[in-house]
């Protein structure tokens, strides 16, 4: 601590390895926090620490993380542990913008998002209780000048001839020495190496190319010595005829001139980086002090911290009565793709908004995660009960819908947790999976248990819904609609902004629906289940790589597991694993055992669904490396 203390106001770059590494493992055990898996976690640590030149290594399990922190000359670990886990979509998020400004900041390319400049002004106005709205204020600005600049370019444009001269000059032998220099920087190069061979490339293309670009140089000089002797105080003296320049020169002529000028404008390329060849951990050190890389603002130890400190403590988006809405909504609309009636909605709605306010307040006390999901499942079953007891005193057929209570208990489904814990087996990473899933199978078994309580009390007894006598084509749009306010509401339950949710939810109604429609038509509900997710992965990876390439506005550029995640957790068989535990409440193990199983080949298919929508679109899944 007195070492980050001392270097508290030192540029990070130049800080001590502990100072970095506060940094490093904080920003992980914020993403650990979050309720994401432990691949992202290292992932994220990863990306924070290559700017600095320093190589991690990290253990990740639930709540806490051990990272060995190396600079190549001295060693750090440090450990760190979380009182308690949870889910904040919004965090995830922000970290993914704190990592961009981060790395533009310390004189790299931004690594989550196209345009670094929305995660500089969104880390920059992280004061700000709406930072979504900041996000699309900013992409709408940039947008704008974008467009005003390249209106002001074309009304610059006095001489056409000049300009195809110019492009001609520039456009040509650059993109030979740009495939060149590709090709060498992916063996190791070093800059030496580069320029010759370079300088061999261009020199062996063919006589017609050279003698076109010969012309047309030619023609240019004329023309610039033209308007040179026109003007009495030219800004910028041209090369002399007689001084032999290379194509490569002459391309690098432009930038040169332009950051003469007030205003320099900023790269928008991506820059090629030495790479040396070798020399352990060779590539986490290679940028540092690099000529080569982009200008470094100076950050501070103390303002990376501060940036971290305004994440942390950025109070949730909804309050508890709102999140308690959004949980009434979306098990009720859980209740209705399970079957469900209107009454069975209902009863559900009140019993899931009661018992999901309750929650938020006793969280906000710090309290056991386990005992609050055991009092507010049975608040939510009792509620329920009573709600529906109430509209039996004018209706009698509402006291028939036992079933009912169950729905008003999903809002307690550990859906992160269990997603992201078969994702972290499919990583291979054993120790994060198996405690998660643990954690889920202890999670469920309290709430199960309380609901199990509640209907041995009011002595109830489930056996399922009505039919709800829909045709076809009302049932299909009917569940679109809730399918997209289901998952809209379990999303405002993991605390993302309201774009975010309606993202979410917009892939979710695809996925849902699909999965229904062709359980109707005979095919397995395990099967269902898989194609389900692996849609909702694919859809996912298609709107995040249709934000990167521009298709559509940067601060729509979502994390994908913020997406996927809500869109499938409607998908998670609940009312199987209450039954498989009230059957074995009442000793009948045969049935206990059928939706136990029921459940668990379920719930294994939509992280596997997910998984293999990954493999598919992400290289860093794909291969083993």
């Amino acid at each position: 601590m007195e070492d980050i203390r001392r270097d508290w106001d030192k540029p990070l770059s130049q800080a001590c390895l502990a100072a970095k590494t506060s940094v490093i493992v904080r920003v992980g055990a914020l993403d650990l926090g979050s309720g994401t898996g432990s691949f992202r976690v290292r992932e994220m640590m990863h990306r924070i620490a290559y700017p600095l030149g320093v190589h991690v290594r990290a253990d990740v399990n639930l709540t806490d993380i051990e990272a060995t922190c190396t600079d190549g000359k001295s060693r750090i670990t440090e450990v760190i542990d979380l009182p308690t886990t949870g889910v904040n979509t919004e965090r995830i998020w922000l970290l993914e913008h704190y990592a961009d400004w981060f790395s533009v900041n310390l004189g790299l390319d931004s690594m989550y998002h196209r345009v670094g400049a929305v995660s500089e002004g969104l880390v920059q106005n992280l004061e700000k209780s709406d930072v979504s709205a900041v996000s699309a204020q900013l992409s709408k600005q940039l947008k704008a000048e974008r467009k005003a600049h390249k209106e002001q370019s074309e009304e610059a444009s006095d001489d056409p001839v000049l300009d195809a001269l110019e492009q001609a000059e520039v456009t040509i032998p650059v993109s030979m020495v740009r495939a060149q220099s590709d090709d060498i920087a992916g063996e190791g190069s070093t800059d030496d190496d580069l320029r010759s061979e370079s300088m061999a490339a261009l020199e062996a293309s063919d006589d017609a190319t050279k003698a076109a670009h010969a012309k047309l140089l030619a023609q240019r000089t004329a023309v610039a010595k033209t308007a040179a002797a026109a003007q009495p105080a030219p800004a910028a003296q041209p090369e002399p005829a007689d001084q032999p320049a290379s194509a490569a020169q002459s391309a690098a002529a432009k930038p040169q001139s332009a950051a003469a000028q007030p205003q320099p404008a900023p790269a928008t390329k991506r820059q090629r980086k030495h790479r040396p060849i070798t020399g352990e951990y060779a590539a986490h050190f290679d940028h540092v002090n690099n000529p080569g890389s982009l200008p470094r603002r100076e950050i501070t130890v103390g303002q990376a911290h501060e940036r971290l400190d305004l994440i942390e403590r950025r109070k949730p988006l909804y309050s508890p009565a709102f999140a308690g809405l959004a949980s009434a909504i979306a098990c009720a609309s859980f209740v209705f793709l399970l079957g469900g009636g209107p009454y069975d909605m209902i009863g559900a709605f009140v019993g899931a908004g009661l018992g999901h306010w309750l929650r938020r307040r006793l969280f906000a006390h710090h309290l056991n995660q386990f005992f609050v999901t055991f009092v507010c499942v049975a608040v939510a079953a009792l509620a329920c009960t009573g709600t529906l007891r109430l509209i039996g005193l004018y209706d009698p057929i509402a006291l028939q819908h036992d079933t009912a209570y169950i729905g008003a208990m999903l809002f307690v489904i550990p859906g992160f947790p269990l997603i992201t814990g078969g994702l972290d087996m499919a990583k291979i990473d054993f120790p994060s999976g198996i405690q998660r899933v643990t954690y889920v199978l202890c999670i469920i078994l309290m709430a199960t248990l309380a609901g199990w309580m509640a209907a041995v009390i009011v002595h109830l007894n489930p056996t399922g819904f009505e039919p709800q006598g829909l045709d076809a084509g009302t049932t299909g749009v009917l569940r679109a609609l809730f399918a997209f306010l289901g998952v809209w509401g379990f999303s405002v339950m993991f605390n993302s902004p309201q774009r975010m949710c309606l993202v979410a939810a917009l892939i979710g109604t695809i996925t849902d629906t699909l999965r229904l429609e062709i359980v109707d038509l005979g095919v397995p509900a395990e099967a269902g289940a898989f194609i389900g997710a692996f849609l909702a992965g694919l859809l996912a990876a298609a709107w995040r790589s249709a934000v990167r390439g521009g298709l559509l506005p940067p601060h729509l550029g979502y994390p994908r597991i913020c997406l996927t995640v809500p869109s499938i957790v409607i998908m998670v068989p609940g009312m199987y694993m209450y039954r498989a535990m009230f059957y074995l409440g009442q000793f009948d193990t045969q049935q206990a055992l059928d939706w136990a199983f029921r459940a668990f080949m379920v719930i294994i298919c939509l992280p596997i669904g997910l998984a293999m929508a990954r493999v598919l679109t992400d290289k860093s899944w794909r291969y083993d490396i």
